[in-house]
């Protein structure tokens, strides 16, 4: 089922904020190629003024930060408390960056402030997702550029249906949401996104599938890897939630399974599998 906001600022200041923390360098890694093809469509400018929402521990911040230059300014926002401590020991040096402990979807924000609203896997959890995007376009200038990353379909997204596909034999599968219920996938047809921006207001909407490997394990020998994944797999991401209750020998027979569908992607000492999004543009056009 789905989760609103309420429930994500519980889970994001407790359990899974602190995974993240402590899981930050894998994370970033395996989110670099994503991340990093949105913000070269997001074109960020030297002198720029940019939101970068739900930065989480901030590496799309400072990234952000070194190309808008000093003359720039980012503020990164995120509900994980956790999350935002780890951003600001990263950046505590750097003047051009100030992280908020909020909801973006309800920060109080300065209007046309911003040249660019950027968002890595940060804006598919929203309770009113097109309310939301209006509450955010009113921050942004006349003309300023939307631009975020978001996940397409489950059923395109190694990173969920290998695991849980492993264990269809041990578990039954959980109900899937109702559409449009926010989740990591609610953003998956290009339709639903399109008309959620349009009745936020933005205009010259486009969406460009973006696929790309993602190293989910790896190591210095190719059983070190799948150890990798495996570990990786019970610390963040839907198996974790999937096995939380389960008893011993249930949990041992799912993880040889998971462990087998994991071996089937080894490449080089590492475990490889496919990764599916949206890279997200539009604009604020007056008018």
């Amino acid at each position: 089922m789905g989760i609103d906001n309420a429930q994500q600022i519980t889970d994001w200041n407790g359990h899974s904020g602190q995974r993240w923390v402590a899981h930050q360098d894998w994370l970033d890694r395996m989110l670099a190629s994503f991340g990093d093809a949105a913000i070269d469509a997001a074109t960020p400018l030297q002198g720029d003024h940019v939101l970068d929402i739900g930065c989480g521990s901030g590496t799309t911040s400072l990234a952000l930060a070194a190309l808008v230059g000093a003359t720039g300014h980012v503020i990164g926002v995120d509900i994980s408390e956790p999350l935002i401590e780890r951003a600001r020991d990263r950046a505590s040096r750097d003047h051009m960056i100030t992280f908020r402990l909020e909801d973006a979807s309800l920060a109080p924000l300065p209007i046309a402030a911003f040249d660019l609203l950027f968002s890595r896997f940060g804006v598919m959890f929203f309770d009113d997702a097109a309310a939301a995007f209006a509450h955010l376009r009113r921050s942004l200038k006349p003309g300023g550029r939307l631009a975020f990353v978001c996940w397409r379909g489950a059923d395109e997204n190694d990173w969920i249906t290998l695991p849980l596909g492993a264990i269809g034999d041990i578990l039954p599968p959980a109900s899937p949401p109702p559409p449009g219920t926010p989740g990591p996938f609610s953003f998956g047809d290009r339709d639903r996104v399109t008309d959620i921006l349009e009745r936020a207001g933005f205009s010259d909407i486009g969406l460009a599938p973006f696929d790309h490997d993602i190293v989910f394990g790896h190591g210095t020998t190719d059983e070190a890897a799948i150890d990798d994944a495996l570990h990786m797999a019970l610390e963040v991401g839907p198996l974790s939630r999937a096995l939380a209750d389960q008893p011993d020998p249930v949990r041992a027979r799912a993880m040889d399974a998971v462990r087998t569908a994991f071996a089937a992607k080894v490449r080089d000492k590492a475990v490889v599998i496919h990764g599916a999004a949206w890279i997200v543009t539009a604009r604020n056009t007056p008018g």
